[in-house]
C-alpha cells in the first residue's frame, strides 16, 4: 500500500470540482507536500509547460484530473477543442513522468469513453465494444487514449500508470454556468430560479426518458484515493455508485425539493446523449475496497443547501 503522507503528490485540476474534493482527502490522509499547477502558471496543454512543472514541484505521485469538460451542449460547440486539450494534456503528463522516473500516475477516464449502447450495467471488459455516443465522443476517445498509453508504457516501461472511469458527478461546489454544466447543476438551477421567480413552467433538453447513474464528488474523490493507495493494475476500473436514475425523475425529485411546483416540459428537438449510464463497481470493491456512502436524496439536498447559499453569499458580496 502506498502512503501518501510521505509523498510529493501533484493533482492537475486540483483546483476544480473535483479536485478540491481530492485536495482534502489526501489532506485528511496527513499528505502535507500537496502541488497544484495553476493555468495561470502552468498551461498543460503546453509541452514546455508540463516540463517546467515537473521540475518546479518534483512529484511522486500524479493524479490527473484537469480536463476540459461541460455538458451536452459544450461538447456540440466545441468537439475538436475537447479532443485536442484533453489528449495532449495527457500524453505529455503521461510521457514525461514516465521520462523522469514518477513513481506512480493515476489518469483519470470518463464514463463518456463507454461504447454508445453499451449493456447495463457497463462493465470494464465492454470498454473497447462500439463507438462512444456521437455527441461526447471526441472526448471520451482522448480520455480512452490515455488507457492504451498507460498500458503500452506498463508493457514496455515498467510504469505504474492506473486508469480509472468515474460516472458523472455532483456535489456542493459544482458547475452550474447554463453553457457548460451537467444536468443536475442544470435542473437545480433551473429549478430554483423558477421557483424564486414564480415561472409557470422550466423547459429541459431532450426526451427525459435516458437514465444516468450520478456519484457524489466526495465520495469519487476517496475512490480515487483509494484507487492511488491501494491499485496498481493494468486493467481500467470503474468508479460509481451502481445505480440510475430517468432524467425525467430526475427533474421532477429536483423540483420537489427546490420548491418548484410548475409544470417540467421537454424539448426532443435537443439531444438526449447515451440512452442509458450504470457502472458494475464490483471491481472497485474487489481490488481497492470502494464503495459509494452518500446516499444519492442526501448528495442532492446538499448540492440544493450549497448552490442557494452561494447565491445568497454572491449576492450579499455584489451588494456591498
Amino acid at each position: 500500500m502506498l502512503n501518501l503522507a510521505d509523498k510529493r503528490v501533484v493533482v492537475t485540476g486540483g483546483a476544480g470540482f473535483l479536485g478540491r474534493y481530492v485536495i482534502d482527502g489526501l489532506q485528511r490522509r496527513g499528505c502535507r507536500r500537496i502541488e497544484v499547477p495553476r493555468i495561470e502558471e502552468y498551461d498543460l496543454v503546453q509541452p514546455g509547460d508540463i516540463e517546467r512543472m515537473y521540475d518546479d514541484m518534483r512529484p511522486d505521485v500524479v493524479i490527473h484530473l484537469a480536463a476540459v469538460v461541460g455538458g451536452i451542449g459544450a461538447n456540440r460547440e466545441r468537439p475538436g477543442e475537447f479532443f485536442y486539450k484533453n489528449l495532449v494534456m495527457g500524453v505529455q503528463l503521461i510521457e514525461q513522468a514516465r521520462l523522469r522516473g514518477i513513481e506512480k500516475f493515476v489518469a483519470i477516464g470518463t464514463v463518456c469513453a463507454y461504447p454508445k449502447f453499451t449493456p447495463v450495467p457497463f462493465k470494464e471488459e465492454h470498454l473497447w465494444d462500439g463507438y462512444p455516443e456521437e455527441t461526447n465522443a471526441p472526448y471520451g476517445l482522448a480520455k480512452k487514449m490515455l488507457l492504451v498509453q498507460s498500458q503500452a508504457y506498463r508493457q514496455q516501461y515498467g510504469f505504474n500508470s492506473i486508469f480509472l472511469l468515474p460516472v458523472n458527478l455532483y456535489g456542493p461546489g459544482d458547475n452550474f454556468d447554463p453553457a457548460t454544466s451537467h444536468v443536475i447543476p442544470a435542473l437545480i438551477k433551473k429549478c430554483v430560479d423558477a421557483a424564486e421567480s414564480g415561472s409557470e413552467h422550466v423547459t429541459c433538453w431532450g426526451t427525459g426518458e435516458v437514465s444516468r447513474e450520478f456519484l457524489y464528488a466526495a465520495d469519487a474523490a476517496e475512490g480515487i484515493l483509494l484507487a492511488t493507495e491501494r491499485y496498481d493494475g493494468a486493467e481500467p476500473v470503474n468508479i460509481g455508485a451502481g445505480s440510475e436514475i430517468r432524467i425525467r425523475d430526475l427533474a421532477g425529485k429536483i423540483a420537489e425539493m427546490t420548491g418548484f411546483a410548475g409544470e417540467i416540459r421537454w424539448d426532443p428537438s435537443k439531444p438526449d446523449g447515451q440512452p442509458r449510464r450504470c457502472l458494475d463497481t464490483s471491481k472497485a470493491r474487489e481490488y481497492f475496497g470502494f464503495q459509494a456512502r452518500t446516499s444519492f436524496d442526501e448528495g442532492l439536498k446538499r448540492t440544493i443547501d450549497w448552490y442557494k447559499a452561494s447565491r445568497t453569499t454572491s449576492v450579499d458580496t455584489d451588494s456591498d
